[in-house]
């Protein structure tokens, strides 16, 4: 299917431990770095910056699920669930357990019309104005005061939930109240309202552009094969700090092997191309490019 030795597929699927500590540490480095800025150097240039950093940042840490979720992150299992819960999970009130859940049945049904993400990516392409209306929705945090409103549905029904449901619960106050506390300890409790200003303006619009750079106006929707129903989008740093965290634009190579770790996925894509497997008309590079394929 993909041409690849079992040598090459026993490298690429290697868990490395250390990798995945880089990947966690540098995403909380940079949420910290973005508040310490602001808070030294408060300025609308600062605010706007740690909103755009902080984010992508929190995307990242819902990549991070994803990847503890498939169990390719740690070489441990135990780590990988602790930090799939205390390290990014809560921290934006996300469940590993459910949302593989559903994460799983999208590996399995991508491709038809069954994927239960298709309802984020079906109606690509979109006109230009339309497109503008969706940016302006995130930006502007609608979207984002409808995420916040289902977090609060379930704190009001806590008792109601699963267990599931109220770990995540507990979790998500437990990990919120500690960052109020300590910003607020230091005397910057104002930048609590960074956090969640990000998480629902700036985080909904990179969540958006992950949605349609995976799998919205694709060559074949309805087809099995990954080259037809994914892509892969090749990143600077600037959209890999801004927009596309780490990884994730290697999004076909993902689906094609999910048992691939995401930092080993720039060394699967090259294997993949070097063996014909990917063809460059398959690639698209950056999201400006991305945005051009998904509007008319």
């Amino acid at each position: 299917m993909h041409g690849l030795t079992q040598q090459q597929l026993s490298a690429v699927t290697r868990k490395s431990s250390a990798h995945a500590w880089r990947i966690v540490l540098s995403d909380w480095l940079l949420i910290a770095s973005a508040l310490g800025v602001a808070a030294l150097l408060p300025n609308p240039i600062t605010v706007v910056l740690a909103l755009l950093v902080i984010g992508c940042r929190q995307l990242s840490l819902g990549i991070i699920v994803h990847e503890t979720g498939h169990q390719t992150f740690f070489e441990s299992k135990r780590l990988n669930d602790f930090v799939g819960r205390w390290l990014s999970g809560y921290w934006v009130f996300s469940s590993k357990i459910d949302y593989m859940k559903g994460h799983l049945q999208h590996h399995q049904l991508a491709g038809t019309l069954n994927d239960p993400d298709l309802k984020n990516y079906a109606a690509y392409p979109v006109s230009k104005k339309s497109f503008r209306r969706k940016v302006w929705r995130d930006l502007s945090g609608q979207t984002g005061w409808r995420r916040l409103r289902s977090i609060g549905r379930s704190i009001v029904r806590y008792r109601t939930l699963s267990p599931e449901g109220q770990r995540v619960v507990r979790g998500g106050l437990i990990t919120n109240i500690a960052l109020l506390g300590v910003v607020t300890a230091l005397g910057q409790s104002w930048l609590y309202l960074l956090w969640v200003g990000a998480f629902t303006s700036t985080h909904m619009l990179s969540t958006r552009l992950r949605q349609i750079g995976e799998h919205a106006a694709v060559p074949n929707g309805q087809s099995l094969d990954p080259r037809d129903h994914t892509r892969t989008i090749l990143t600077q740093w600037w959209e890999r700090l801004l927009i596309a965290p780490h990884q994730i634009g290697f999004h076909l190579e993902h689906h094609l092997l999910p048992s691939v770790p995401i930092y080993r996925l720039p060394r699967l894509h090259k294997m993949l191309v070097d063996n014909g497997y990917l063809a460059p008309d398959l690639l698209i590079t950056g999201y400006p490019s991305l945005i051009r394929r998904v509007t008319r």
